[in-house]
């Protein structure tokens, strides 16, 4: 028997290539309150976590009271930027209509953002509903929350579902749920190194092209 029944892929940075703009803007947005050269290596580490989480680091770090109203401008501008500038992860479609398992989606976005990255990457029809996302859980990434949910809407035990994740924050999600993860470091907010940190966590093998996605598959179906 193949050794996973369930492929689940994250989308920010896996399915579309939006995390870099959506740390442009939380960047330009807090340097109202930090300096630039202070902000930067403190974000570095931040990609695929929720904004209210980061914004606690922040205040915890500074000191600061952000404004309860930060967080939605926030969210309403990043959501316009990534639904007009974004683009697919080169390959990422042709990849998962290859691979002849089912496909869910678990993602720390808001669900009417996924979906409309899934729009734009022309998968809707592969992923067929199976979308699952920070609103649905109580507790999101790095919480194996979502993972989890995933596993049992699809009627999946987590040992056979097979994960392709980007960062840290999602690698530590799947992997405390009980997964199988597949690193992707192709995206363009990936830095220098970002594989062996994913290995690191624990993560099977990395890759930095979808087009050999289908082929790794396969190597751990057996």
């Amino acid at each position: 028997m193949p050794a996973f029944d369930l492929l689940i892929c994250d989308c920010d940075g896996v399915l579309v290539d939006s995390e870099i703009i959506s740390h442009r803007v939380l960047f330009d947005a807090l340097t109202r309150y930090v300096p630039a050269e202070t902000l930067e290596p403190l974000l570095k580490d931040t990609f695929g976590l929720t904004v209210p989480v980061i914004l606690e680091q922040i205040e915890r770090e500074f000191g600061l009271g952000i404004p309860a109203s930060f967080d939605d401008d926030l969210r309403a501008e990043s959501e316009a930027r990534v639904k007009a500038e974004v683009e697919p992860i080169p390959g990422a479609r042709e990849a998962l209509l290859a691979i002849d398992l089912p496909l869910a989606v678990a993602s720390n976005s808001r669900r009417h953002n996924v979906l409309s990255s899934l729009e734009r990457a022309g998968l809707t029809e592969r992923v067929a509903g199976n979308l699952f996302s920070a609103d649905m859980v109580t507790h999101p990434k790095p919480a194996p929350d979502v993972y989890l949910l995933a596993a049992e809407r699809m009627g999946m035990a987590p040992s056979r579902c097979l994960v392709v994740e980007d960062s840290t924050t999602g690698a530590t999600a799947a992997l405390a749920a009980g997964m199988t993860v597949l690193g992707f470091t192709g995206a363009s907010h990936i830095q220098p190194g970002h594989d062996r940190i994913l290995k690191a966590l624990g993560v099977r093998d990395t890759f930095d092209d979808m087009a050999r996605l289908p082929a790794l598959v396969a190597e751990l179906r057996g």
